[in-house]
């Protein structure tokens, strides 16, 4: 790893990455590239990245432990412990359950990045926010990518502990893991050895430092703001894997809440997911074995971790730009075929002879599809080729999105492949529901609604 590391991140335009990997109580790690372009500074295995979204997984186990306790009951309705919880469909509002959450299925729009400030109300602030978020379908009907939810979780857990979603993170869960570096907002993170998101803002001309460091504080609780250093967060995850141990024996979670965290909650269309989802991880059902895991993707910065629960094997790849998920796929590949004895799937690679899709199917994939961080046209040309173009709106234009524009081909069904990587990946695109003999949504992990054109 140490050998191959600084190769692989040149190769794929990545500036900086740290990796660990975890396997019967020992840990190698290694670390290559730098912090930041603008400084040069070295990164290293002590070095801190934004985990992303991998962080709801730490949140989700902090609603857990408040079901361990007692507090709470994950089938309870959210608007029994947030009386002032709103969406714009109010009958849905009222349904949604914490389990619902915790599994992204409640159903509203997810992609909510408002900004309510600094301050310790920050998620209660953020709350209100929500009531003119539209609801794209029932409570519990499918999967659909859920940021707003777990920002709703955080608040959940702020009102059971009174105090601050920060202090309840390091309070109930880094100090019992030990993990004392690990920084929850930039005026930590600016402490330690930390790494800077690189984006691209014109195309073609190359990765430079990104002018924002992290998003909203209201956004912690589904990954705005977190960094760590990759064995960190292995300890994290085998704690985990030991049923809610702490690395000293103490109890974190319980056995029964931590088994539940990977129970199928709901199972996933064939987007470039895994197979399933549980109460918080990402479930992968593989021929090899059972693999759990979240990946995360903040401001130009990049972080993956996977675990095989039957094997104790874990490994995290944090990095800060550039084709991240090559850099990962070759690692985590490796390691858990090596050490896990589980086989990865191969990522999905169009072929440009592949067809376009039958006319019939195509008239129900042409239309406007909409959300809160991107517009999404498909449209036929005369040669009967399909063509998907995406503009990002909102943060994500304003932060590090770009337009995208592909060809797509035929694949499994309702689920068709890009022809054009984006971010070097040809992450499979379906068209599911039923919209008056239209597909209802163009889902990519999370649903997007059809529109009028």
């Amino acid at each position: 790893m140490r050998h191959r590391l600084p190769g692989l991140i040149a190769e794929s335009g990545v500036p900086g990455a740290a990796v660990a990997v975890g396997s019967g109580g020992e840990v190698v790690e290694a670390a290559a590239g730098v912090l930041s372009t603008a400084t040069g500074v070295g990164a290293t295995p002590d070095s801190l990245f934004q985990i992303g979204s991998v962080t709801k997984v730490l949140t989700a186990t902090l609603v857990m432990q408040l079901a361990d306790e007692g507090r709470l009951d994950l089938d309870t309705p959210v608007r029994v412990v947030l009386p002032g919880f709103r969406t714009a469909d109010e009958r849905a509002a009222r349904r949604i359950t914490v389990r619902q959450l915790m599994c992204h299925v409640a159903g509203f729009e997810g992609d909510v990045f408002t900004d309510t400030g600094k301050g310790d109300d920050c998620l209660e602030k953020y709350l209100d926010t929500l009531h003119e978020v539209p609801q794209l379908f029932a409570p519990g009907e499918m999967f659909s990518y859920n940021n707003a939810g777990y920002c709703v979780l955080g608040r959940i857990v702020e009102v059971a502990r009174g105090k601050p979603f920060d202090v309840c993170l390091r309070e109930h869960l880094l100090a019992p893991l030990g993990l004392t570096r690990a920084a929850s907002d930039p005026y930590e993170a600016v402490l330690h050895r930390t790494a800077v998101g690189h984006v691209e803002r014109t195309p073609g001309v190359g990765l430079e430092p990104t002018r924002v460091w992290a998003l909203a504080r209201s956004n912690a609780p589904a990954g705005s703001m977190l960094a760590m250093r990759p064995r960190d967060l292995l300890a994290f995850a085998r704690m985990h894997l030991a049923d809610g141990l702490g690395p000293g024996g103490d109890r974190v979670l319980s056995r029964a809440g931590a088994r539940a965290m990977r129970e199928p909650q709901v199972m996933l269309p064939a987007v470039g997911l895994g197979t399933a989802w549980g109460l918080g991880w990402e479930l992968f059902d593989l021929p090899d074995g059972a693999v759990i895991g979240h990946d995360g993707n903040t401001i130009g910065q990049s972080a993956f971790l996977r675990a095989v629960p039957e094997r104790d094997v874990t490994v995290a790849v944090l990095t800060n730009g550039g084709l991240s998920r090559r850099v990962y796929a070759e690692i985590a590949g490796r390691v858990l075929r090596e050490l896990g004895g589980i086989r990865l799937p191969e990522e999905p690679v169009p072929d440009p002879g592949m067809p376009a899709p039958a006319a019939a199917e195509a008239s129900r994939y042409v239309g406007r599809y909409l959300s809160g961080t991107g517009e999404t046209t498909v449209s036929r040309d005369g040669a009967g080729r399909l063509w998907l173009e995406r503009t990002p709106i909102g943060v994500t234009a304003e932060l590090d999105g770009a337009p995208y524009r592909t060809q797509l081909v035929a694949w499994r069904g309702d689920t068709l492949l890009p022809l054009e990587p984006e971010r070097g990946v040809h992450t499979p695109v379906a068209f599911l529901g039923d919209d008056g003999g239209r597909a209802a949504y163009l889902h990519t992990g999370r649903a997007d609604r059809r529109v009028p054109s």
